[in-house]
């Protein structure tokens, strides 16, 4: 008996290998028995080795169907030290990965009778397309944030033939105008594409143009969560100079149990939220690669204890070129060298602080929260939304802002947390909007709204919702395989496989 595959690609990342794995248990839990096995490959850049592996053990423990591959790493600089330079190493590692992918995939099919039905690509293992289109792999797009980002991505291409600026070079009081999305300042247009000279941009703009040229496109989201920008895609208004591959809203995939790294779900910080009333605490956590200055986190705490509000609060330590680390001579101090002299003293009654990680899920989770401060991080934002918790926007980098604009101005359930010139939160901004989320009318508004909404995300994902039906669709496309030949990738420079445009618009406020 041929045995069938799917095989997912992620990129290097927590967010994006938790969200890849969650979507290959969700393939898996569909039918029973699955009519696919599921095979992960993994290429890990020494950064990530120790979480990925970890990782990567509790789920072949829980979820043995899901078997994983690991491609040897090139040599790559591999450069975290800002998002941006993240994301061009992340590009470049798939680029070399490419003979080493091709052989292991080659090797899959020619050994016992397997047939790999599809190959699921993260848009920043694109290169990975031109593997799946020479050994006739039909090739889906997992895209790991929600509609709203999606149809921006694929409308990189538009804008690029009808925008001749960087983003970062128009008047700060341009519109943008995105299908779908409410209008956006060229400031909140995700950084790795706000300079059109940069190698990143080059690398998004690539990743956009194949992606219109895939069999599917894979969505974390819910139908009832982003009306407006799913209408827009499936309208075929992103994409501008050819139809829109089919699109699938399989979301929210959440790890709802346990949490990301295996630890005990009672954790300190969940003991601490038990004493704490209903709703009364307000987290602030801001992902894996969250970290502020130690100016910021001085702000973050003023703001925190005038606030008078009960927190849980999960800091990380200053990048190591904050001037900070300079009058520290210890490799890993305290947090509390960071933060204002005698600050967790004075709020020990009503807060708690947290070095570098909490069980977030399980956080948001508990009765006691009522609020979230949050980067606006894809997977954090759904975790709240199918908590039911409102949110406060502080995005950081990528497509954060994006989200903060589609959280605050389409859905209405967070409030934006305003930035100064040199992107500072002062502690009078974040005091004001903390209390105007946990205590005023317009906070309680966002609330009922955001537990509406986790009533709807829940419904979604039951029989004959409409990511369960999504999903099922999906299993079907593959199962069945292009109804037509295969995509053609052309090898060719992006600029030139563009076609004639459609205006993009512009305006200016006045």
């Amino acid at each position: 008996m041929v045995k069938e595959i799917i095989v997912l690609y992620p990129s290097p990342g927590k967010g994006h290998l938790v969200s890849t794995v969650e979507l290959g248990k969700t393939l898996l839990g569909h039918h029973h028995p699955p009519p696919f096995s599921v095979t992960v490959i993994l290429s890990v850049p020494p950064d990530e080795a120790e979480f990925t592996a970890a990782y990567v053990s509790s789920v072949s423990v829980t979820h043995p169907a899901i078997s994983f591959h690991h491609l040897p790493v090139p040599f790559v600089p591999f450069d975290s030290s800002s998002p941006n330079k993240f994301m061009s190493s992340t590009f470049e590692l798939a680029c070399r990965n490419n003979p080493a992918l091709h052989a292991l995939l080659s090797s899959i099919s020619k050994s016992g009778g397997s047939n790999i039905r599809a190959l699921v690509l993260d848009f920043f293992c694109t290169a990975a397309l031109r593997v799946g289109a020479n050994l006739n792999i039909p090739v889906y797009y997992f895209f790991t944030s929600g509609a709203s980002g999606l149809a921006e991505f694929l409308y990189i291409p538009s804008m690029h033939r009808n925008i001749p600026h960087s983003f970062k070079d128009l008047d700060p009081d341009t519109l943008i105008e995105i299908p779908g999305t409410p209008p956006v300042r060229p400031m909140d247009m995700p950084m790795p594409i706000a300079d059109r000279s940069s190698k990143v941009y080059g690398y998004f703009l690539e990743a956009a143009c194949d992606m219109a040229r895939a069999a599917g496109l894979i969505m974390n989201t819910f139908d009832s969560f982003e009306v407006s920008a799913l209408k827009a895609l499936r309208d075929g208004l992103c994409v501008t100079d050819g139809p829109t591959p089919p699109t699938y809203c399989v979301g929210p995939l959440i790890v709802t149990t346990g949490n990301n790294n295996g630890a005990d779900d009672r954790h300190e910080c969940l003991r601490w939220l038990d004493s704490k009333p209903s709703r009364s605490v307000v987290v602030l956590s801001f992902g894996s690669m969250g970290k502020f200055s130690a100016r910021q986190l001085k702000e973050t705490a003023l703001g925190l204890e005038r606030s008078g509000v009960n927190f849980l609060w999960v800091v990380r330590a200053p990048p190591r070129n904050d001037e900070a680390w300079r009058a520290i001579s210890e490799p890993y101090p305290s947090i509390e060298v960071f933060l204002p002299d005698g600050f967790l003293e004075r709020t020990k009654e009503r807060g708690l602080v947290v070095n570098s990680w909490a069980p977030q899920v399980a956080v948001l989770n508990h009765s006691s929260v009522g609020g979230f401060v949050t980067h606006c991080g894809w997977n954090s934002v759904l975790e709240a939304v199918y908590a039911g918790v409102p949110m406060l926007a502080w995005p950081l980098y990528a497509e954060q802002k994006l989200n903060r604009n589609y959280l605050v101005e389409e859905v209405r359930v967070a409030l934006p947390v305003k930035e100064s010139e040199d992107g500072l939160v002062s502690a009078g901004e974040l005091e004001e909007r903390v209390t105007a989320l946990m205590s005023s009318e317009k906070g309680e508004a966002m609330r009922e709204r955001v537990h509406k909404m986790k009533e709807t995300a829940a419904a979604a994902l039951r029989e004959g919702g409409s990511s369960h039906l999504a999903l099922a669709e999906l299993i079907q496309a593959i199962k069945q395989g292009p109804s037509t030949e295969p995509r053609r990738w052309n090898p060719v420079e992006p600029s030139s496989r563009i076609g004639s445009p459609n205006p993009v618009a512009i305006s200016t406020e006045t």
